[in-house]
């Protein structure tokens, strides 16, 4: 049988779990149950690190939405799914999201559609093509349709 995990082993391999990347408190919580630390010593060190603000979710969450609209190119319905698998609290997650703005999606989704697509969708199966992407990459379906259309006026305005 296991011997329990002191305090200090547990702050440990918090330490090393943070050292890699930033967690979610119930990432936290999960990395800490697999080291098969007690349950009320994840409690004192999830208590802990949320009260130095080294685990803060709402920070969490504003910075993994920014980084995924700039770096990657998604839209807030695929943040916030993921946001959710990370178990973030929904008015967290809300709050990133809605950070970002309107305007700001709509300018990541027509700047996916200019590197993707520089020539236009010309016909039917270019635009429904267009369309999955921006559908996958979480922007929402009526959105893309806008982005699309205004992707092709943009093109037509610079010819």
């Amino acid at each position: 049988m296991a011997t329990p995990v002191d305090s200090r082993r547990a702050f440990d391999y918090a330490a090393r779990a943070l050292s890699s990347r930033d967690r979610t408190v119930a990432e936290m919580r999960a990395f800490l149950e697999r080291k098969r630390v007690e349950p009320a010593m994840i409690d004192e060190v999830v208590a802990d690190l949320t009260e130095t603000g080294t685990l803060d979710d709402a920070d969490y969450a504003r910075r993994f939405a920014e980084d995924k609209r700039s770096l990657a190119g998604w839209g807030s319905q695929r943040i916030e799914r993921e946001l959710e698998r990370r178990g973030v609290a929904a008015n967290h997650i809300d709050a990133a999201v809605g950070a970002l703005g309107t305007d700001n999606e709509r300018r990541t989704a027509l700047d996916l559609l200019t590197q993707r697509f520089p020539r236009g969708c010309p016909d039917d199966r270019e635009r429904d093509r267009a369309w999955r992407l921006l559908v996958r990459r979480g922007f929402e379906p009526d959105l893309s349709y806008e982005v699309i259309r205004a992707h092709e006026r943009g093109l037509g305005e610079a010819a």
